[in-house]
């Protein structure tokens, strides 16, 4: 097995390296239990023959849902062992949303943690692709026993760096998410650009794992960890208690979303101190308000800051925004942009009506090239058309300009996305849920500034004649229906909504009340 960052060609060999050169070494922290490099290689290589004798081979797919675990990452590695791939499923979703994805993704065996074990076994019968479920964690884990009793494997012959190891979902503008397909090639192309300018030391660093790893953001991060050697401080989610556990461990590298650091500043100085030890901070999956990061820089003075920017077709990030730049008393206008493309990338600016380039500085929707990109939507080859061009640049339908210095700045969506407290809600979704009430005529569902979770959902809602109802009621309709961060947080009722002259709602015209002020529009 290769050795080296720029030998792996499969994911596992990451893990494979780290087993044979530094075997005692810690890999994993995870609640009381600690693995070593050598312990994780050799579960994975059991997972990996517990999925076969389960009958996963090349091509096929299994799931997980569940909250942040080791054993995510350990799937992830089995599964590519074989040619396999893991559908990551976020656990916030609604009971029909998990069941849509899940199907989708044409798992055969579905792993669930324990906490939501009742709530996946009461849908267990539209299931219609699962043929079994597998308990994590708890007292009626079987996780541990279907591992214990398998017969270690490597990489079977016919596995390539093309096939599919991930399977992300991604909000989609039609009201339904669609399957992010990531390959072994995209994966470590990610890991091998997207560090930038960060260092890791394995025998002196400690990665804090907070991001879901149902988010491209938490699950390609956990793997600089496995690729560098660098230890990983795993927690279930972001609660105070394990951010506090995380800083006492003596964590050094962690990547939080902007809504978290709202959370520490908003909670005082005291709470700002469990960190000041980090060594780097990256921050990214939505703007970060200008005053919480001038906050955090002034109360952690010794740490590297780094913006990100991506998304989950390009297996992460794309653009970083490195320290110096943070700092830079010439160009404090930097702090709006998203930095520079990563190593290995590039950037167009393009019209999207005519798909010509924009003169530099001028606004248009913002295209990139990498090996990186997805390989498409897993099922769905119009989308994936859409998406990709011949030529290989993927339109991420942002709205966005690059500066002469090469400064990427995100200035608006293209696409009905909000971005709330990091998790993607695309307003078809809330919209097509409004849609079912019936005292609902119409509804536009836009995002408006928040200062803790950068975003907040909000509809504008047109009744039908003779029908009424509050915005509270509708609020309580969705959120029977939808996961709560895609609930609307406030809807204004109006007679009608405003129209161009096609008929199409002016949705830019509903937010700019609420952007006036602001030196971001999204």
């Amino acid at each position: 097995m290769p050795t080296t960052l720029s030998d792996a060609t499969l994911l596992p060999e990451f893990l494979a390296a780290q087993a044979e050169t530094r075997p005692d070494a810690t890999c994993w922290i995870y609640g009381d239990r600690t693995w070593t490099w050598a312990e994780a290689w050799q579960e994975v290589r059991r997972i990996a023959g517990a999925l076969r004798a389960s009958g996963i081979g090349h091509g096929d797919r299994v799931a997980f849902v569940d909250k942040n675990n080791p054993a995510i990452l350990e799937v992830l590695l089995g599964g590519a062992l074989l040619g396999s791939a893991v559908a990551i499923v976020n656990w916030r979703l609604a009971p029909d949303e998990i069941d849509y994805t899940v199907n989708d993704s044409g798992a055969r065996v579905l792993f669930v943690g324990h906490e939501l074990a009742d709530q996946v076994l009461a849908m267990r019968d539209r299931l219609t692709t699962v043929e079994r479920i597998i308990v994590v964690g708890g007292e009626g884990d079987e996780f541990e026993e279907w591992v214990a009793g398998a017969e270690p494997v490597d990489a079977q012959p016919g596995v390539s760096a093309d096939d599919t190891a991930v399977v992300m979902y991604s909000s989609g503008t039609t009201g339904r998410p669609k399957g992010v397909q990531l390959s072994h090639r995209n994966l470590i192309e990610h890991t091998r650009n997207a560090m930038g300018d960060i260092a890791y030391d394995p025998d002196a660093d400690m990665m804090l794992i907070a991001m879901p790893m149902f988010h491209v953001g938490g699950t390609s991060y956990a793997l600089f960890g496995v690729a560098t050697g660098t230890p990983g401080y795993i927690i279930r989610e972001v609660e105070p208690g394990a951010l506090l556990a995380a800083a006492q461990a003596g964590v050094t590298h962690v990547f939080l979303v902007p809504a978290v650091v709202a959370g520490l500043l908003n909670a005082g100085p005291e709470a700002m101190k469990i960190f000041r030890g980090l060594k780097h901070f990256v921050y990214g999956a939505a703007p970060m308000p200008l005053p919480i990061l001038r906050g955090a820089i002034e109360h952690w003075p010794s740490t590297q800051f780094h913006q990100v920017y991506g998304l989950t077709e390009l297996a992460g990030v794309i653009t970083i925004l490195d320290d110096q730049d943070h700092r830079d008393p010439d160009h404090p206008e930097r702090l709006l942009s998203a930095g520079k493309p990563v190593a290995n990338a590039e950037v167009r600016v393009v019209d999207p009506a005519s798909g010509a380039d924009v003169p530099v500085g001028e606004p248009g929707e913002l295209w990139f090239r990498s090996a990186q990109a997805t390989t498409g939507y897993l099922g769905k080859p119009e989308a994936t058309a859409a998406l990709l061009t011949e030529d290989g640049w993927l339109r991420t339908g942002d709205v966005g300009r690059v500066d002469e210095h090469g400064f990427v700045f995100v200035d608006d969506r293209a696409k009905d996305m909000i971005i709330t407290g990091g998790e993607n809600v695309y307003s078809p979704e809330v919209e097509r849920v409004l849609a079912e009430h019936p005292a609902v005529a119409e509804a536009a569902v836009i995002g408006v500034p928040d200062d803790t979770w950068g975003e907040s959902v909000k509809a504008v809602v047109a009744l039908l004649p003779d029908q009424q109802a509050t915005g509270e009621e509708l609020i309580a309709f969705t959120r029977d229906r939808l996961a709560g961060y895609k609930t609307p947080k406030s809807i204004d009722i109006v007679d009608v909504l405003p129209r161009n002259p096609s008929g199409k709602i002016l949705k830019r015209d509903l937010r700019k009340p609420f952007w006036a002020d602001r030196d971001r529009q999204i």
